[in-house]
């Protein structure tokens, strides 16, 4: 009885671990092959990251780690591997389906900002919002851009804001969805120190006050330090 009690128990904590991952990659490879050479990027890359983590994927310029959060948001294939988002075999969707997957669970904030420069604050926040048909996408975009401190910017264009608060609409778009999930790439990159900081602040308190899993890549070991757990990449080769 006691022997099967703890069969029971093992099974309950392997089936509660397994629920709350919500990234897991397996044997993921990315090469690049020229008439000279294969170069291999990402190696065999087995990971996971739970749900409400905060995790920094740290490594040098050049080591692959951006190659690698590709490969785990769907935006980049990979040439051999998989990968798991919400349970959901990413590459065993096709591109719409990933697409829309996406859309469902993942926010994404990069280094260059990628706002539409036809489009004022709270249009660029609005945009995922109505491309997933939710509702009330002015007011919603709204109140985040006011939670990020720009709620006296929302009519201003790109142009009319600094990098800093370019970088804070940015932000704004990637939280308006309530994603379960957000990939940040180097996302203080092109910003000094100072307002790197406050963005970095922003980026964790939405990671507390929301409970949204952060996987944050960064060569700054300082930063990688705020976060619950780091994953190493050097050439190609992850360490977690």
């Amino acid at each position: 009885m006691n022997a099967q009690s703890e069969s029971e128990r093992q099974e309950a904590e392997q089936a509660a671990r397994s629920a709350s991952v919500i990234v897991k990659a397996e044997g993921l490879t990315k090469q690049v092959t020229t008439p000279d050479h294969t170069l291999v990027i990402v190696r065999g890359a087995n990971l996971e990251v739970r749900s409400g983590e905060a995790v920094a994927i740290l490594g040098a310029s050049g080591s692959g780690k951006s190659t690698l959060l590709g490969l785990l948001a769907g935006l980049d294939v990979p040439s051999s591997g998989k990968v798991w988002i919400g349970g959901e075999d990413l590459f065993a969707l096709d591109e719409d389906g990933r697409a829309r997957l996406r859309g469902q669970m993942v926010g994404f904030v990069f280094q260059s900002f990628q706002l539409l420069p036809a489009l004022t604050a709270v249009e660029n926040v609005m945009l995922p919002l109505e491309l997933s048909g939710g509702r009330d996408a002015k007011a919603r975009a709204s109140k985040m851009l006011t939670e990020v401190g720009l709620g006296d910017r929302l009519t201003h264009y790109p142009r009319q804001l600094s990098g800093g608060e370019q970088q804070r609409v940015a932000v704004a778009r990637a939280f308006v969805t309530e994603p379960k999930l957000l990939f940040a790439d180097e996302p203080t990159g092109n910003l000094d120190s100072t307002t790197g900081d406050h963005v970095i602040d922003l980026l964790f308190e939405m990671n507390r006050e929301r409970g949204t899993t952060l996987v944050l890549v960064t060569h700054d070991e300082h930063l990688a330090e705020r976060c619950t757990r780091k994953i190493r990449i050097a050439s190609g080769e992850v360490q977690v």
